[in-house]
């Protein structure tokens, strides 16, 4: 067998191998590695559609590499919640879920093939950044059954595009053409509901003795069995949970609370109009079609009411209302540029990868005088600048920084490092060791897009920043109310800038 009658659009499913499908396997395995949820999961739909095929059962693995680069209490918490969540949602629906979480660094090694020996098949999530990328290009090596990644990732397939787009405005346009027929194709809300009257999985034997599922413990996140684990214990857990049950619980009071004030009031830190989903998209907790589809809802929403014509506009093109258009040129236009730039450009993280324009502005003032700072005092929040050190100090805290706010955070660097390059390197270290939603195409285009990236050159020309776009705490505080902010965030150790 080469194929199944999916349910899941053919756009979204990339052989990650040529090894067959096995059709006298025990069981199909989905290897959940980015869409950690239930529902609204085109991977775990997929998974199923096999199942139903094959008439076999359906075994979960999801599990949590110890030895990746920032692991630390507060991803592995997060992590660990969705993973409690997700283990109650798939006994209930008669799936064995097997959690794992590494005790120690490649302790996991050989699990994934000690299951696939006996599968038809293995699903995978296909997702475009960090080490994941890597991790599935290598499974698929060696695996000896056909392992399939599933793009998840946005209402538009990744590979829709055939190149990186430049410009908000010109993937704004791309959308507009093309985004359209891709819009009744949602996963389903609830895909375990297909899998009634099949045979729950056995595994292999020696697995769970080799592989012993996270204990109950773990899974509550205990504070002694989160210390157990060999990783960076001075990144604490934040005062949130993660989770898709949480992830639900924020979207729906984010539509219900926020949404009507989102337009006005979003660029105000202090007046908390952000959806505050992104820890919860970037873990998988939630999807982007079940936070649209939760947004057509609430504005009783077809795709009736779009324009005729692809206008690359704002505003006017969805027939929503102001607000969320808004949010959903957030959701989509902006969260899939990122996307889309990953899936295209493998090394978007690097400085090279910036316009030319902007690398040729930015070398031409390498040698601007600056005000240098070392790592350690960035990290600490150690700045002169009390707005800067505040976004840090949530940065730390919370695992997050206000939206509008990421961006004077971003733009600082330049000012304080010894040149652009040292400064891409300091601010993906800060934001991929502190965020939640950080080792994301979101979190690196917004880095990138304070150097350049999306955007144009802005005069007057200035010292460090050439034409890059210029970006001061003053003018910021003067534009948005930041002074219960500060308040609130700064260490108070932090010399003042008098904001």
């Amino acid at each position: 067998m080469t194929d199944v009658r999916s349910t899941v659009p053919a756009a979204r499913v990339t052989a990650a191998n040529a090894a067959p499908v096995r059709g006298e396997g025990d069981y199909v395995v989905y290897w959940m590695i980015a869409a950690r949820r239930t529902r609204w999961s085109f991977a775990l739909q997929r998974a199923v559609d096999w199942c139903v095929e094959l008439r076999k059962p359906l075994v979960v693995l999801e599990g949590i590499r110890a030895g990746y680069r920032w692991a630390c209490d507060r991803f592995q918490a997060f992590a660990i919640d969705g993973m409690a969540d997700n283990a109650a949602a798939f006994a209930a629906a008669g799936v064995r879920h097997h959690p794992y979480v590494e005790p120690a660094d490649g302790a996991g090694k050989g699990l994934l093939e000690a299951l696939a020996a006996r599968a038809c098949i293995v699903i995978t999530d296909e997702f475009p950044e960090f080490f994941l990328p890597r991790m599935v290009a290598a499974a698929g090596r060696r695996l000896p059954v056909r392992l399939e990644m599933v793009d998840g990732n946005g209402l538009l397939p990744l590979r829709a595009t055939e190149k990186a787009h430049v410009t908000a405005f010109h993937f704004r346009r791309f959308l507009h053409a093309h985004l359209p027929e891709h819009l009744d194709r949602a996963p389903e809300p609830d895909p375990l509901a297909r899998l009634g009257g099949l045979p729950a999985a056995h595994l292999p034997a020696g697995v769970t003795r080799r592989w012993p599922a996270a204990s109950a413990a773990l899974l509550r996140r205990e504070p002694s069995a989160l210390a157990a684990l060999p990783i960076d214990h001075t990144v604490p857990p934040v005062g949130f949970r993660g989770g898709p049950v949480h992830g639900e619980a924020v979207l729906r009071s984010f539509i219900a609370q926020r949404l009507p004030r989102y337009a006005d009031e979003r660029n105000h830190p202090e007046l908390e109009a952000a959806s505050g989903l992104s820890p919860y998209l970037h873990w998988g907790f939630v999807g982007a079609h079940q936070v649209f589809a939760a947004l057509a809802a609430a504005q009783r929403w077809t795709p009736e009411r779009l324009a005729l014509k692809p206008t690359g506009a704002r505003e006017g093109w969805w027939g929503m209302d102001r607000t969320s258009e808004a949010f959903v040129d957030q959701l989509v236009t902006w969260r899939e540029l990122a996307y889309n730039t990953a899936h295209h450009l493998p090394d978007h993280d690097r400085y090279a990868t910036l316009p030319a324009w902007a690398r040729a502005s930015l070398d031409k003032h390498a040698t601007d005088d600056r005000d240098l700072l070392t790592l350690d005092q960035l990290d600490a929040g150690q700045s002169y600048d009390e707005l800067w050190n505040a976004t840090q100090g949530q940065l730390r805290v919370e695992g997050r920084i206000h939206n509008y706010l990421r961006m004077i955070w971003g733009k600082r660097f330049l000012e304080w490092t010894r040149d652009a390059e040292q400064a891409v390197e300091w601010m993906l270290h800060l934001n991929n060791r502190w965020a939640l939603d950080g080792r994301n195409p979101n979190s690196v285009s917004g880095i990138f897009w304070c150097l350049g990236r999306y955007d144009r050159p802005w005069g007057p020309e200035r010292p460090v920043f050439g034409v890059v776009r210029y970006m001061s705490s003053a003018n910021t505080a003067r534009k948005v109310r930041v002074k219960d902010y500060i308040a609130r965030y700064a260490p108070t150790s932090a010399p003042s800038l008098g904001l």
